[in-house]
Parts: structure tokens; sequence; C-alpha cells
């Protein structure tokens, strides 16, 4: 993880996890925040922002690598 921007969205990446996982920590078993909100921010933070900074990190290397 050399690259700033990289490193950047896989530490964005982990903070989400661990929002996502305090929310759905609070509260009873109907409460919206861990219905709704959490499911949300946990599936965009393993889906989407983790592998953009893995796949960004190695198509980064692989440039600088040639």
């Amino acid at each position: 993880m050399k690259n700033k921007k990289t490193f950047l969205l896989i530490t964005l990446g982990v903070a989400l996890l661990m929002i996502g996982f305090f929310c759905l920590a609070q509260g009873p078993a109907n409460n919206p925040i861990s219905l709704t909100v959490a499911p949300i921010i946990l599936v965009f933070a393993y889906l989407i922002v983790i592998p953009i900074g893995i796949l960004w990190g190695s198509k980064d290397s692989k440039t600088k690598g040639d």
C-alpha cells in the first residue's frame, strides 16, 4: 500500500465497518438503525470501498513496475 489514495480508501472502509457494526449493536432488534442503516453501511464498505482500495492499489503497482 504505497499509494496514499489506496491507504485512505482502505482506512475509510475499515472506519465504515466499525461504524456499521457499532450501529448494528445498538438497541433492541426492531431498532431502525440496526435494521436498515447498519446493513447499508456494511454492504457499502464490504462491496464497494474496500475492493476499490485493493484493486486501485494493484493497478498502481502494475503500472509503476513496467
